[in-house]
């Protein structure tokens, strides 16, 4: 199969690497034209150290060459995805399954990665999300990893499991997408949370309980939102919270820990050195449950210490101090 990739960070190129490895026709793009020379001369990707990219994938900085792809990729920070769809939209030939490997909600609309897809390529092109706990430091060296493929059409879930899913890359298939996209973008908000706890020096005690409400928060907002609880206890739900909570390669984690070490929250955006997409994710979600009259106390936390200049340790106080409740009481 012919394949475009939009976006050439760490995820996009080992998403690239991957399919590639699948026997499919590679073609990895990023707005840099200078930025694809290099790459293409030095087969080496600098957000992606350490890992050589096969002489079978083609670089290129022209969106045009989309044209002949029978499926296109998009692996753009959520900030820009809809900038980079707008790009694409003018050479996706109708029908192309458009697949979102991007994990955020949209600051201002509220809207979902695939929702940005669908709308910006005009409904012309069936549309996947493919998420899951998927570090592409790990997949980019074939080890062990499973995601989920989600479309409301189910043929076009089944075709990205067999256009992606190989020995080391396993994928099962969803059909709730609104589930599979929010678990993907508030688990980042939550990794930040989980990462100010071990910046406190807090414990394993609180880190579990930290981790258990935030899921219980997570499945009420899926629910209202309109997916489904489910979800939130399958890989792109609980499986990727895990890993991008607990994980070094973890970006979102990391910020927090130095936020919890006392950095100021610019200063932990900085020296983490790539995009921290729960730091904006925050802001979305804080809005979204604020639309959907959800309580959502760990998160609106979260959002505070980013935002509103919240002690992290006060607001861990607070946190451990709300009224008494069920544990099961989900809406509270």
């Amino acid at each position: 199969m012919e394949i475009f990739v939009y976006g050439s960070g760490a995820w996009g190129t080992a998403l690239a690497i991957l399919l590639a490895g699948n026997g499919h026709r590679v073609t990895l793009w990023t707005h840099d034209p200078e930025k694809a020379a290099a790459m293409a001369r030095t087969r080496k990707n600098p957000a992606l150290a350490g890992v050589p990219l096969p002489e079978e994938i083609a670089v290129t900085g022209d969106p045009a060459g989309a044209e002949g792809a029978e499926l296109v990729l998009f692996a753009s920070p959520s900030s820009i995805l809809r900038r980079t769809a707008a790009i694409a939209a003018d050479h996706v030939r109708p029908g192309t399954v458009a697949v979102s490997a991007t994990k955020g909600i949209e600051a201002g609309t509220g809207m979902r990665m695939s929702q940005i897809l669908a709308q910006s390529l005009d409904s012309r092109c069936p549309v996947a999300v493919l998420s899951g706990p998927s570090h592409a430091e790990e997949v980019s060296r074939h080890m062990a990893t499973g995601c989920v493929a989600a479309s409301q059409d189910q043929a076009v879930a089944e075709l990205v499991q067999e256009v992606f899913m190989n020995d080391m890359f396993r994928v099962y298939v969803n059909r709730d997408v609104v589930g599979v996209e929010l678990c993907g973008a508030v688990k980042n908000v939550i990794a930040i949370g989980c990462g100010v706890v071990d910046g406190l020096s807090l414990g394993d005690n609180a880190k579990a309980l930290y981790m258990t409400r935030a899921m219980a928060e997570l499945a009420v907002l899926c629910q209202r939102a309109g997916g489904q609880r489910s979800t939130c206890s399958g890989l792109a739900g609980m499986g990727d919270m895990i890993v991008t909570c607990l994980s070094d390669h973890s970006r979102n984690r990391h910020a927090g820990l130095l936020i919890g070490r006392g950095a100021p929250v610019e200063q932990a955006l900085r020296e983490v050195g790539a995009v921290v997409e729960g730091y904006y994710a925050a802001a979305s979600v804080k809005d979204m449950a604020e639309k959907l009259k959800v309580e959502l106390p760990i998160c609106r936390s979260v959002y505070g210490i980013l935002y509103e200049n919240s002690d992290p340790e006060k607001t861990v106080a607070a946190l451990m101090t709300r009224d008494r409740r069920s544990e099961f009481d989900w809406d509270k």
